[in-house]
């Protein structure tokens, strides 16, 4: 099951290099000034990005009332 969300996260990073490459080479907006243009217009939108980052966070590596162990 663990190669499944490695291949995942493998096919995000090459979409994400294949269409800021894409942007690159068209002159089309990248992610950077996608971001820039909706923090722009939503000025709440780079502290909601952090409140799910760290929700994520938090629920991905924090043990909270029980400690890390080993799934079996």
């Amino acid at each position: 099951m663990s190669w499944v969300w490695v291949g995942w996260l493998v096919f995000l990073a090459a979409s994400f290099a294949a269409f800021e490459g894409y942007a690159l080479t068209h002159g089309k907006t990248t992610l950077s000034r996608f971001t820039w243009n909706i923090s722009k217009a939503f000025p709440l939108f780079p502290w909601l990005v952090g409140v799910l980052v760290g929700v994520l966070a938090c629920h991905m590596w924090w043990g909270g009332i029980v400690c890390f162990a080993p799934v079996k």
